[in-house]
């Protein structure tokens, strides 16, 4: 895997060492808003922590409350230019939700790192109203993806229904009063048709899941249609070794085998009797199938679309940001 510093030194001949990014190591990150109240509690923290992740109210204080502060002035800049256009055009035109992606790995953290934003935004005076969406809902449901010969693909780019997530981003980012959305259970492992996420005019949208960032595919005709982040304001890649991400996701494998597995409505109940070797096993298996070559060939190559990468170390702490100019 490309590691963060070799992304910064891929440049091209002649750029005389300039590159797109900023990059700040972890210290330098957390002296940007020392001055702010950490709003968060231990409770907060255990509520808001992945299984497996690291999160406890340092990195909070150090990582996460700068980035709400760097959102927070991206959010305000975005309205002065709403006002400008408005101005412009001679007509008071409604200010539209701010939208942001996350993106990452399966057991890289971003889910944790979406969570956490939304409840910081949430607390700034601008953006009160901060909903999280996840991609997962727009999920083919699981009898769709055998029909298709895909559930061994299942969070591959063609897994997904990639139109109904455009619409739905699109909507929400065009203003509409309502947009609903297809609910997923992550214990049954798949859609459940009876029940909807409805997002009713946000201040702030934050999209989260492994493949928001890919570019736009080529139509039929030659032609390029819309990418989900064209709609997006700005964007976060949550970035690790492979190696680390791999550990990671068979300790949470392991960890979810005593926990929501051992649940009989669970899609993966059948694992939850395995032993510590059998789980272990099976785990590196569904990594080496299907999450590694994801990660390898469709979500890596997204990386440097991200207006920031937050880059973690082996014990899932963030260590160092890449911000890239403007």
């Amino acid at each position: 895997m490309t590691s963060e510093s070799e992304l910064l030194s891929s440049r091209a001949p002649g750029s005389q060492g300039f590159t797109p990014f900023v990059e700040l190591s972890r210290e330098d990150w957390a002296r940007l808003s020392n001055d702010l109240e950490q709003p968060l509690d231990a409770a907060d923290i255990a509520h808001l922590r992945g299984t497996g992740d690291r999160l406890d109210l340092r990195e909070v204080a150090e990582v996460y409350l700068p980035l709400s502060r760097l959102l927070n002035l991206y959010v305000s800049g975005a309205e002065q230019l709403h006002r400008a256009t408005s101005t412009f055009l001679k007509d008071d035109v409604e200010r539209t939700p701010f939208v942001i992606g996350v993106a990452g790995s399966v057991a890289v953290g971003k889910s944790t790192t979406a969570r956490v934003l939304r409840e910081l935004l949430r607390r700034w005076p601008g953006t009160p109203n901060v909903e999280l969406v996840t991609t997962d809902g727009f999920l083919y449901p699981n009898a769709e993806l055998e029909r298709r010969g895909l559930m061994q693909r299942k969070g591959f780019p063609e897994s997904y229904d990639r139109r109904r997530l455009l619409r739905f981003v699109s909507e929400v980012k065009s203003g509409a009063d309502e947009v609903r959305a297809p609910w997923y259970s992550h214990l049954t492992y798949d859609i459940v048709p009876e029940r909807e996420v409805i997002v009713r005019r946000p201040d702030v949208l934050i999209v989260e899941g492994l493949n928001v960032l890919a570019p736009a595919r080529l139509r039929s005709d030659g032609t390029q249609g819309l990418a989900l982040s064209d709609f997006f304001d700005f964007s976060i890649y949550v970035d690790a070794p492979t190696a680390s991400i791999e550990r990671w996701y068979i300790e949470r494998f392991m960890k979810l085998r005593s926990g929501a597995f051992s649940d009989p409505d669970s899609y993966f109940h059948r694992y939850a009797t395995l032993s510590d070797e059998e789980a272990a096993a099976t785990a590196k298996g569904i990594w080496t199938r299907i999450n590694e070559p994801n990660l390898r060939e469709n979500v890596i190559p997204t990386r440097g679309r991200a207006k920031l990468v937050l880059s973690k170390g082996p014990d899932h702490g963030i260590r160092r940001m890449l911000l890239r100019k403007t």
